[in-house]
């Protein structure tokens, strides 16, 4: 079997320069390129691939026992008869373990980093087909929720979304870890005082990551420069006690609540595709059936499959979703290009 290659290049990002956070600006870009890139003078597909939170594009290449890791799970494919592609994997980690890839006063703006320099830089740099009909964006969990935002949000730099497991229908997946959240502040004596501790932690626990996880959600979807950390919370920090005004702001990131404004934009995909396992321990199994049941009210295509198994360790589902994705940007569009 033939083997592809993983290039490492740097980005030096001017949008991230004055993120709040002070995180590192020139970030890692890795790119697979196919078997034959170097013989060939063609032009290839391209598909950006988005790490769950706390991962990076890096995290597509760690060892997994019993597992391929992305470039060699393309390696096998390729082989089986699947399009050459080129894979992107962006490192858009932050110091509170993710960015969601949307743009945030709290994190830095990192869906203009993606969609303004990222994708500019692949194009000019490797043998791409240009285009949106030759672009796609793919992840899972928050990698899947960055991939189907980014597709409604952006349909003139993508055709195909995949969706794995994404964050969606957050009165269920967020939620239930409101009051741990909670609970962990009391104990620390505060939130700056639990944000110190957690840097100061040379190991951290599942109770920690539970922690952590809310703080960098409201940071993507609740920012507030003018409060501690520049996040504002969607319930108070010490009742609990959910805020209206700012649990609507949650909401209005929420793909099952603002599916309809881009009904347009996932119409002009050639590929949505979506899948979860139905016992995913956030609950996004149900989330999912909401959303698909909005798009077929919107009259939106899309495929949906549903598989035994929970959120942990289903990097196998690739195996699904990058065939349909590549196949669907290898096609030419109706008008030839």
């Amino acid at each position: 079997m033939k083997r592809g290659r993983v290039e490492s290049i740097t980005i030096q990002s001017e949008v991230l320069k004055t993120n709040p956070l002070g995180d590192p600006w020139e970030r890692e870009l890795l790119v697979y390129l196919p078997p034959d890139y170097s013989e060939s003078s063609r032009g290839y597909p391209v598909v950006y691939m988005l790490a769950g939170f706390s991962g990076t594009g890096r995290s597509f290449l760690n060892f997994q026992p019993w597992q391929p890791n992305i470039a060699e799970r393309m390696d096998r494919l390729i082989s089986q008869g699947v399009p050459p592609a080129i894979l992107v994997m962006p490192d858009c980690f932050t110091s509170f373990g993710g960015s969601q890839y949307i743009n945030s006063t709290a994190t830095g703006m990192y869906e203009d980093h993606l969609i303004t320099e990222v994708v500019p830089l692949v194009d000019s740099s490797f043998n791409t087909l240009p285009g949106r009909d030759h672009r796609g964006i793919m992840g899972k969990s928050s990698g899947g929720y960055g991939a189907l935002v980014l597709g409604m949000r952006h349909p003139d730099v993508f055709s195909a979304v995949a969706c794995h497991s994404g964050d969606m229908y957050f009165e269920l997946c967020y939620k239930p870890d409101f009051p741990k959240f909670v609970s962990a502040i009391e104990r620390a004596g505060g939130l700056e005082v639990w944000w110190q501790q957690f840097n100061d932690k040379p190991k951290k626990s599942g109770s920690d990551f539970e922690a952590v996880n809310i703080l960098a959600m409201a940071a993507a979807y609740s920012p507030d420069p003018n409060k501690p950390l520049g996040i504002d919370f969607p319930f108070d920090l010490r009742t609990c006690q959910l805020r209206d005004d700012v649990w609507q702001r949650w909401l209005e990131n929420d793909p099952v609540y603002i599916v309809d404004r881009y009904a347009d934009s996932l119409r002009s995909l050639k590929l949505l595709f979506l899948d979860c396992g139905f016992r995913d321990q956030y609950n996004l199994h149900f989330g999912a059936r909401i959303l698909t049941s909005r798009l077929e009210e919107l009259g939106v295509p899309y495929e949906y499959e549903e598989f035994d198994d929970n959120h942990s360790n289903t990097s196998y589902r690739y195996d699904v979703s990058l065939p349909k994705v590549i196949q669907a940007l290898a096609e030419q569009d109706p008008g030839g290009s």
